[in-house]
C-alpha cells in the first residue's frame, strides 16, 4: 500500500511542476538581444549586426551580445573558367 501511495505522490508532484522554458541561441544569426524584465529574461537571436540589434534594444532593458553558437557560412566555392 505504501508503494502505491508513494507512486501516486511522485506522479502528482511531477505533473504539477511547471515546465521549463528552453532558451536557444539561433545559429543562423551572429547577434542576439538579451532582454531582462518582470516576466523573465529571454534571448532573441535575429540580428545580423550589432548596430541593428542596438536599434531594437533602444528603450528596453536589455543588451546585445555576440552569439556564441553562430555557425558562419563557409567559404564560397568558385568555379574556374577554362
Amino acid at each position: 500500500m505504501r508503494i502505491l501511495a508513494l507512486a501516486i505522490l511522485t506522479i502528482a508532484t511531477a505533473s504539477a511542476a511547471p515546465s521549463a522554458r528552453a532558451q536557444m541561441y539561433d545559429p543562423a544569426y551572429p547577434v542576439c538581444l538579451q532582454t531582462y524584465g518582470d516576466k523573465g529574461d529571454y534571448i532573441q537571436c535575429a540580428y545580423t549586426s550589432l548596430a541593428q540589434c542596438n536599434m531594437s534594444a533602444s528603450g528596453r532593458g536589455g543588451e546585445c551580445v555576440v552569439n556564441p553558437y553562430y555557425a558562419s557560412p563557409g567559404p564560397r566555392k568558385t568555379r574556374s573558367r577554362k
